[in-house]
This record gives structure tokens, sequence and C-alpha cells, in this order.
């Protein structure tokens, strides 16, 4: 990462160019200049000193703070349209719009920049060395964004940068498209190193990919939109199921392995939730303000319930599983199966209220199905804008939206730790008085220090969504606010 400091506190987080570290490095006239479709577009090139801040909330006397640099294209190439040979790959967990990023891709190199060399790594990183390529053209990936999954295939692991690097020299590849989560995103860091190690002419592009929108920095992530609306169906046959039985209850597990955010915004939108659990807020079960309180005194008052709970919460409750899968990441317990029984387990020993439960799991449902029209444009943009970056130079820098705005961010930034809801947030409040649970914390037990974890002017904590902290430790209560 590059930094360039200007006045009144002016910080840019600069992306890696091939210039570099590549001398006397040619450029080109951008096809753009001739492309009829942008030929009626005013000032469509973007200036160079355009960048965008990661804070708008400021104070009269803050200094300007971080930038990142504007996506875009730019009056000059660095590649010339013929010696383009590019390749995509997709990795980690399926996720709502990933063929629609494959498909924008492939169509931004051909209709914009004239490049006809695009392959596909089957099978994710472990591909690049063990698996044949798959060519893609725009006829081949014309209708695929209406499908669910990835047409060329993903996996978890497999990343080995020396065989990796050597594929890519061997090939001739010199344009990477890396789709995928913080931990693919690490991986692309380490390909860009080594690349740049060898002194290759190859530009490295990461779209981020995350369906629990836990990555640093960017407003969203795509699919996030997609996984939210789907889990209402999900949330809507557990309140039909509820209703329609004496002390109904209807439980759904959402993804949320380090964070609650496809949880609590698919609360929010559902309205028919009466609890939402997320790993950022522990929760207990027994004693006074306690979940099977809340849920004895709700069922007392409207016979049913509907309770929300993302996949992570709650694992400190559950026996401990030293296991990862093959990203490394941390092999959770299914939470959903658990507090189901919990729950079952407590009303059937207190004999008073015969409780009827039902349980819902659409994870893969969610996971597997195409992106909806929201996510569709928001994939469409990132592509583009990553198509943009690769083919004026830049090099180690993902495609990501940051305060509505696209711009080019550092592989570092987005790989530092995880984008996680802030309980102290207005966004989480809202939840709270919609659901009217108890957010079994105390203020008390809150601290400055916990919650601000930057330099960022007071307001920064009443940001309302999209919150880049780190979460806070809290110490549980059996008090309710």
């Amino acid at each position: 990462m590059k930094v360039v400091t200007g006045e009144f506190g002016y910080i840019l987080q600069d992306v890696p160019h091939l210039a570099d570290y590549i001398p006397d490095l040619p450029t080109y006239p951008n096809p753009l200049r001739s492309n009829p479709a942008y030929s009626v577009v005013k000032q469509y090139f973007v200036d160079m000193d355009d960048s965008v801040p990661q804070k708008i909330v400021v104070h009269r006397d803050t200094p300007r703070g971080v930038h990142f640099r504007r996506a875009g294209p730019r009056q000059k190439v660095c590649f010339a349209s013929e010696e383009v040979n590019a390749c995509i790959v997709t990795c980690g967990g399926l996720c709502p719009g990933l063929n629609t990023v494959i498909r924008e891709i492939v169509h931004s190199l051909d209709y914009m920049y004239g490049v006809s060399e695009v392959l596909g790594i089957d099978g994710g990183y472990r591909g690049f060395y063990s698996k044949n390529t798959i060519p893609l053209t725009p006829k081949t990936v014309d209708d695929i964004h209406k499908r669910g999954g990835t047409i060329i295939g993903t996996s978890r692991g497999g990343h080995d940068t020396m065989k990796i690097v050597d594929s890519i020299q061997d090939r001739g590849i010199n344009q990477v498209y890396i789709i995928g989560g913080d931990g693919t995103q690490k991986g692309a860091a380490v390909i860009y190193e080594e690349i740049r190690k060898r002194g290759l002419k190859v530009a490295v592009a990461g779209i981020p990919k995350t369906i629990d929108n836990d990555i640093l920095v960017i407003d969203k992530s795509f699919g996030f939109d997609t996984a939210v609306e789907e889990a209402q169906r999900a949330i809507n046959a557990a309140h039909v199921e509820a209703q329609s039985a004496e002390n109904g209850i209807g439980v759904v597990k959402l993804m949320g392995r380090y964070c609650g955010f496809i949880a609590m915004y698919a609360t929010l939108a559902s309205r028919d939730v009466d609890c939402c659990l997320i790993p950022e807020s522990p929760f207990y079960l027994e004693g006074q303000g306690g979940l099977f309180e809340y849920i004895e005194k709700t069922l007392k008052e409207n016979g049913h319930m509907v309770i929300v709970i993302a996949e992570g919460a709650g694992q400190e409750l559950l026996a401990a599983k030293d296991e990862q899968d093959a990203s490394g990441n941390k092999l959770l317990q299914d939470v959903g199966l658990w507090i189901s029984q919990k729950i079952k387990d407590h009303f059937s020993k207190q004999g008073k209220l015969p409780i009827t439960l039902k349980y819902i799991d659409p994870t893969y449902m969610i996971r597997a199905i195409p992106s909806n029209a929201s996510d569709n444009v928001y994939c469409t943009l990132l592509a583009q804008s990553a198509v943009h970056g690769a083919m004026a130079g830049y090099t180690g820098f993902i495609s990501g939206l940051v305060n509505g705005r696209h711009t080019y961010i550092p592989l570092n930034r987005i790989t530092e730790g995880q984008n996680k809801v802030v309980i102290t947030d207005r966004m989480w409040a809202r939840l709270l008085s919609s659901t009217n649970q108890p957010s079994f914390v105390e203020t008390k037990d809150l601290n400055d220090d916990d919650v601000r974890k930057d330099d960022a002017p007071p307001t920064q904590m009443l940001d309302d969504a999209g919150s880049s902290g780190d979460g806070i430790t809290v110490k549980m209560t059996n008090q309710p606010l």
C-alpha cells in the first residue's frame, strides 16, 4: 500500500501500479475514446486526483482523513487489447451474483477494451495447477446471470503461491481477476507479492465476495441484498407455522459465522421476528432477563413467537469444536438445532406451557439462488470497475463501494480484520426497538475504549450502517435494559 499525504490531514491509501516495479512501462490511448457507447459521455475518464473519503461524518475541525482512489476508466491504459490474456477465478463458498460478476468481466473486457482472450480457472485456486481452463466468451456467458452458483466452479483452500504464479507465468496470463472473501483476498495479496517479486507484467484485481457482509471498509458485499430478501421467505414460513399452532415457536437459522448482518437486516425487513440473536451480542438462557424468560413472556402475550439466530451466535455456550474447514474457518456447532432442543427441553421440564417448535435452516437455498435486480446492478459496476483498474495498470487492489462511490482499495486493508455489527450503533438499537427483545447487556458494561477503535469523532459510533468496527466485548448480566 502506498500512502500519499496532503494538506489538512488528507491521507490517500493508494493501490500499487505496474509502473512501480516495471521501468519504462508503455501506455496506450484508452480504446473507450472510440467506443460509440461512450462517445456521448461528458468527462467519462476519471481524473487522476479523484479520491473518495472513507468517513463522511466529520466535525468542523476534523482532519480530512483516509481516502481511496476513485474507480473508473483512465485516459491511458497499460495493456494493448491484443496482448491481454485474462483469467477469472472464484474461491470459497457460493454467493448470489458470482455468475453476474463473471459475465460482466468478460463482457467489459470484450465490449469496452476489445479483449478476446479470457479464461476461467476451474475449481478455485487449485484449478491453476491441477485442472484445465475454461474459455470464456461473451456468447458462452451471455445468460449465466440467471443461474445460481458459478459456472467455473469453486473450492476452499488449495492455495499454493508458487504453483499458482508458475501457472500464470506459463500460460502467459497478464490479468488475474480473483472473486472471493477475506481469506481469498489474503491469497490474492500473496500472489500479487510473488508476481511483483518476479517483475511480471500481471495485474491482480480482487472483487470481494462474502454473503455475510463481513469485509472491512466497503459499504456492502454483493449477494447480501439477495440473501436478506431470500431470508424473508424462511422467516415468513416460520411465522406461519408459529401463528398456526398453540404456543408456536418458529426458529430460523441464517448465515453469519462472525457477524450478524443478514440476521439483523432480515429481522428489520420482516417485522415478524420477536428475537434476533447474533455473534456480536452474547445472550444467556436461564434466569432473570434470559432468553427463556422472554420466550415465556412473549408466548403468554402473543401466543406465538419467531426467533432468528445467526449461525455464529451463542457458540460460547456450546461445547468447543476444535476443527477447521479447508479455508481455515473454525467449524461451528449447529446452534439452530442446539437452541431448538434447549427450548424444547426447558418447556417440557417446566410442564406449564406446552409448545410447538418448528426449525428452518435455509442456508444452502439462499447461497444457491441467482442475484436479485439490486445485486445484479452492483455486480456489474464492481466488475466494470475492476476491469478499468486492471487495464489502467493498477494491481494488488479490490474494487469496492465506499460511501456510495466505487473505489480501488489496497488488498491489505480488507484483510486486516472483519466487519461486524456494532451493538452500540443506532442500527442495533433500531432492531431492539422493533423486536422489543432484551439486549442482555447493561450500559455500564460498555466503555468508550470498546466502542471507538480509532481517532474518529464521537459521532462515528452513531453511524447508521456498514460500520467497520471490530465489535466489542461485553459482560453478560442478568438484568435487561
